[in-house]
């Protein structure tokens, strides 16, 4: 009983000392443009459904063209969209592997296989993806295990001022406080 009693109080001190530390502790800052905001643009593709492999033909094993992409639900306040598909799986960092901005609120739909030039549809811009590229670079994972590639669009209530040919962390930057709304549609890929 003694002995209880004597670790009782060295307990009760411990699991206050943690509760201070825990509530002292400063909130995390969310560091993408879009952690806080609604995900009301649904995504999607006619070449794969959310969640689902990516067809070779979008990636290095393929014919290495952009996917078709179409959307919905862009709120009526946003100026201009932008689209970023990254590989978050990627061996060192997240791998860029396209940056599209200044699209026009009007478009809905992205074809098939969108040249990879500096300008492109309605004025849209592309910007250097991590293939030190500009546009599009499909999936190219190591061998082994299926990564994931999010495909993100941004709906902004404000136009851009980036430099041509943005990457990108300078998208990111210019989007910071603008992003009304996401769309996000995930494929994966796998290589033997």
């Amino acid at each position: 009983m003694t002995v209880r009693r004597n670790l009782l109080g060295p307990i009760l001190i411990a699991i206050l000392l943690v509760g201070a530390v825990t509530a002292c502790r400063p909130a995390s800052r969310p560091t993408a443009p879009d952690s806080s905001v609604p995900m009301t643009i649904r995504l999607t593709s006619a070449a794969f459904s959310d969640g689902q492999p990516i067809p070779t033909k979008y990636t290095c094993d393929g014919e290495n063209i952009s996917p078709p992409l179409s959307w919905e639900g862009v709120p009526d306040a946003a100026t201009t969209l932008a689209l970023i598909a990254e590989d978050p799986d990627a061996p060192f960092q997240t791998w860029v592997h396209w940056v599209l901005y200044d699209l026009p609120t009007t478009t809905t739909k992205l074809p098939e296989g969108l040249p990879t030039q500096e300008s492109v549809l309605a004025g849209a811009k592309q910007g250097k993806n991590d293939f030190k590229k500009i546009g599009y670079g499909g999936p190219c994972p190591p061998g082994g295990k299926a990564h994931r590639y999010q495909f993100k669009l941004y709906a902004l209530g404000k136009p851009l001022k980036t430099k041509a040919i943005a990457r990108k962390n300078e998208l990111e930057a210019a989007m910071k406080g603008h992003v009304l709304a996401i769309g996000i549609l995930t494929g994966t890929y796998k290589r033997n």
